[in-house]
């Protein structure tokens, strides 16, 4: 049997996409990995319910920005408490996308990724 352990995004900026998905999502950093030759750091951000982890890659020599095609893929966090989690994200100013008839809506983190938010069903 296998188990989600874990999705990866690239950034561009690790500072700013950690306090990212700390301000948008409550997800804090749970472990570190940094190369010893400085080429990469990766730290994995927790939801502090469950095992699964959001991987931030930074990789040195990558300055430009990510190419995401056409944005198709997503990471899906599922609310709790939905209006007041989209009143948040409103009020970041990160809703990129939202689908009123399906009950959901995305935003899209400081390197473009977009992220669903779903209600609790």
């Amino acid at each position: 049997m296998l188990t989600f352990n874990h999705f990866n995004f690239n950034v561009t900026d690790l500072d700013k996409s950690i306090q990212f998905y700390r301000d948008a999502l409550g997800l804090e950093p749970v472990r570190r990995k940094e190369a010893e030759d400085g080429s990469f750091i990766i730290v994995f951000l927790g939801d502090g319910e469950t095992d699964f982890c959001l991987e931030l890659t930074w990789l040195r020599d990558h300055t430009q920005r990510y190419d995401l095609g056409e944005c198709e893929f997503h990471l899906a966090m599922q609310a709790e408490d939905y209006e007041t989690v989209h009143r948040k994200h409103g009020e970041m100013g990160c809703i990129c996308f939202e689908n009123p008839a399906m009950g959901i809506y995305f935003i899209s983190d400081p390197d473009g990724y977009w992220i669903e938010i779903i209600p609790a069903r």
